[in-house]
């Protein structure tokens, strides 16, 4: 059975703005907008956001079958949730946040949710809960079975896929390696193509300043990224680089490409973050499920006082509309 609820969003830490930003998004949908969006999680507290923020929406937990202008709420138990409070770091909110998205992946891979947009958790919640995770994409790769993923910072401005991201500069340096690299330039092309851009440019940044200066500050781009970049050509990818970190995304920005290959998470958080902070959107990719996420943290210093801004979540959803739109690459 196809759920009507083609997105399925999970509610995150729910002692953070997660549940706020979720229902200023669907208060802002309109009626047939809404039905097609689920929120995995906690009804009660679902309901406590809406009346912090005053929406008034309406709640439906028969999610296969919500009426016009409803949402859909899949209802997840989680140990301690009576516990909780707003604003404060604690094992309950991080268990909390782990269920929901162990609920929403089962959900995915049996085809009731086409895209999971995912709302903020936080990692030592996560951590004191016992599940020891870096963050949603390497817990929804463990929770697919999946070796290889990647993060995708995503806006209209300016778009980087990372070919490592929560680690060390020296560990990003030694995961920079060919097979990695053009895994990754696949992994954009495909994700591209499958959302309507058939040949779409991307640029591979260097890893070194300068790209190394043929050697003298470094020999990854020499011995690594060059042949990586060769290979995706002869696939007949439009692959450009490697390209010095200190212009490829001035001239991404510009219009010269779609997409840029970052080699570590710095590189291609920055300048995303710097350009679009409010509209860029975490993509994850390589998994059998496809999930896009806000792309700020819990703000437990404002939650629970309505005044937290929901533009990114707009940005997720839309995001993941448009790849609900499109079979999986």
């Amino acid at each position: 059975m196809t759920a009507p609820a083609r997105l399925g969003i999970t509610m995150g830490d729910p002692s953070g703005i997660g549940p706020e930003i979720i229902v200023k998004a669907l208060a802002d949908m309109s009626p047939e907008e809404r039905v097609t969006a689920a929120v995995v999680g906690n009804i009660d507290l679902l309901k406590r956001a809406d009346a912090v923020v005053g929406s008034k929406l309406r709640f439906n937990t028969d999610y296969l079958n919500p009426a016009s202008g409803e949402v859909p709420v899949i209802h997840v138990d989680s140990k301690g949730i009576d516990t909780l409070k707003v604003g404060v770091i604690s094992e309950a909110g991080g268990e909390a946040a782990y269920r929901y998205i162990e609920r929403a992946v089962t959900l995915a891979l049996a085809g009731e949710i086409g895209v999971i947009v995912t709302a903020p958790l936080n990692k030592g919640a996560l951590h004191s809960a016992g599940h020891h995770f870096d963050g949603h994409t390497e817990l929804l790769a463990t929770l697919t079975d999946t070796k290889q993923s990647w993060m995708l910072l995503a806006s209209e401005k300016l778009s980087a896929l990372h070919v490592s991201t929560h680690c060390s500069l020296r560990v990003a340096t030694e995961r920079a390696t060919t097979q990695r690299v053009l895994d990754t330039i696949r992994t954009g092309y495909r994700h591209y193509v499958s959302i309507g851009i058939p040949d779409p440019r991307i640029a591979v940044a260097g890893i070194n300043p300068h790209c190394g200066e043929g050697g003298i500050f470094g020999r990854e781009e020499i011995d690594q990224i060059n042949g990586a970049v060769t290979a995706a050509q002869a696939e007949g990818i439009d692959a450009r680089g490697p390209i010095s970190g200190d212009t490829v995304f001035y001239r991404a920005l510009r219009g010269e490409f779609d997409l840029v290959i970052a080699q570590y998470h710095d590189q291609g958080h920055i300048p995303t973050k710097l350009i679009a902070f409010d509209t860029t959107v975490n993509v994850t990719l390589g998994l059998p499920i496809r999930r896009t996420s806000v792309d700020h943290g819990t703000a437990f210093d404002i939650a629970g006082t309505g005044r937290a801004d929901h533009t990114n979540m707009q940005s997720a959803i839309a995001y993941a509309r448009r790849m609900t739109s499109r079979p999986p690459a």
